[in-house]
């Protein structure tokens, strides 16, 4: 089996299987799997760095670049939701920092 047809089965089977695993995620915990996507995806983008190391073919190369970007492009995207998303949970400057309530007369 060549390379390319190598590249384009493990392509279709992780689709396959990363789409039936994230459908089946309760919405509370996309914020864990985020993180988890972001850590897979930089291991892609290492992954690709090394087969560029390698002698391939055109096809090759463009393939393992478009998934370079997509990889690095889920990385930085993923980081700077996660980031959005952790200053949600931060106190905001303006509110009391004490739990007072609602003050009774």
């Amino acid at each position: 089996m060549s390379g390319l047809a190598v590249m384009l089965a493990v392509f279709a089977g992780s689709f396959a299987v990363g789409y039936v695993l994230i459908a089946r995620v309760p919405n509370r915990l996309h914020t864990p799997l985020m993180s988890m996507t972001n850590a897979i995806s930089a291991v892609t983008v290492l992954g690709g760095l090394v087969l560029f190391a390698e002698d391939l073919s055109v096809w090759q190369r463009g393939l393992g670049a478009v998934a370079l970007v997509a990889a690095a492009f889920n990385v930085i995207g993923g980081f700077a939701i996660t980031h959005r998303m952790l200053h949600l949970f931060k106190a905001r400057q303006d509110e009391p920092q004490g739990n007072e309530g609602p003050k009774q007369q």
